[in-house]
């Protein structure tokens, strides 16, 4: 266990690498193990959507799910070892993880058991997704500086703008839409824990710039002790990575809500803290794009009775005319690193 004056600011990239490290090699030690003991609770794997492509019900069905909670402990280990858990920043991130975890665990669990897709409510989730980021926002704007606690900044021009109290609930949608974005992003092998390496890789980076008083005169606002999430984000990229080993085509095991809903959640909380909520839909566009796609085709459905894309979310539109899993998973990826290129090109 690192002493107390390791947690110095000038200490964070070593023990960012240090978590990375640490996260991704358990992962890779320990997910075939996870895996062996999934298969033995869970007698029919991961109930496969019934209106879902063809080809998924046969190949995906019985692959165990609830793999998140692979990438929930590692990162965790990983946080408690490296990062100072007392700062207001690391517990908070680590709370909405358990929390989030436990709300997906649960929804897991029952699916397996009944064999549904459909488990706890939408009303349920929500309404838990809800007050643990409400938790979470006030926790993060008491340990914000007043200056900048409820102000939106715009990335490219050095702008931002005082939301005062409606920054509360803007702060609350943001952690809560990210946390069901990347759910809905988790239905190809690979496809949301690869995204979310690189998104996690990214926000890294700007944890740094957000940390350091030397990025204070660009686009970028100096919030003190932020530095200390490029050790969060170093922990959960890590995790991601060690996690695709085993869930790349043909995937091993599924992340599950177990590990969506969390892991959407916490990049959320990162968002809000380092003050890069725009930031984060420009560098997750995948994730925006998949949950618009599935906004459309609810409410076109609705209006004309027919369906807007072959099939939402989107990258299920792509299998439908005809590309391969492999190709949707790595376009997508490519189009998050092209996002996230954009999105750095805020440090020049």
């Amino acid at each position: 266990m690192w002493s107390m004056w390791s947690y110095a600011p000038e200490t964070v990239p070593l023990r960012a690498a240090a978590a990375f490290a640490l996260a991704l090699i358990v992962s890779l030690l320990f997910g075939g193990r996870l895996i062996e003991f999934l298969k033995g609770r869970e007698k029919g794997g991961q109930p496969i959507r019934g209106d879902g492509p063809k080809s998924h019900i046969e190949e995906k069905k019985g692959t165990p799910t609830m793999g998140g909670l692979l990438i929930l402990g590692t990162s965790l280990l990983a946080m408690l070892l490296f990062a100072n858990v007392k700062q207001h920043f690391v517990w908070i991130s680590m709370l909405v993880l358990l929390v989030y975890g436990l709300t997906g665990f649960a929804d897991d669990y029952v699916k397996v058991k009944k064999q549904t897709p459909n488990a706890m409510t939408a009303k349920m989730k929500l309404f838990i997704q809800f007050m643990a980021a409400v938790l979470a926002v006030n926790v993060i704007a008491a340990a914000t500086p007043n200056s900048i606690e409820s102000q939106l900044f715009v990335p490219y021009f050095n702008w931002s703008f005082q939301l005062s109290w409606v920054y509360i609930p803007f702060a609350v949608l943001v952690i809560s839409g990210a946390s069901n974005a990347v759910n809905l992003s988790d239905g190809l092998d690979g496809l949301a824990a690869g995204m979310l390496a690189i998104v996690f890789s990214v926000f890294m980076i700007f944890a740094f710039a957000t940390g350091y008083p030397v990025f204070n005169e660009t686009a970028f606002p100096y919030v003190p002790k932020s530095a200390e999430m490029a050790v969060v984000c170093a922990a959960l990229a890590g995790a991601c990575i060690g996690f695709l080993w085993f869930n790349i085509k043909k995937a091993r095991v599924f992340m599950g809500d177990t590990g969506s809903l969390a892991l959407g959640a916490v990049l959320g909380v990162i968002a809000v803290i380092l003050k890069h909520e725009i930031l984060l839909a420009i560098v997750g566009i995948v994730f925006v794009i998949e949950t618009v796609s599935v906004m459309i085709q609810v409410l076109y459905y609705k209006k004309t009775g027919k369906r807007f894309f072959k099939m939402a979310p989107i990258h299920h539109h792509f299998e439908q005319l005809g590309w391969s899993e492999v190709k949707v998973v790595y376009t997508f990826w490519a189009v998050t690193v092209l996002a996230s290129f954009v999105g750095l090109l805020t440090l020049i």
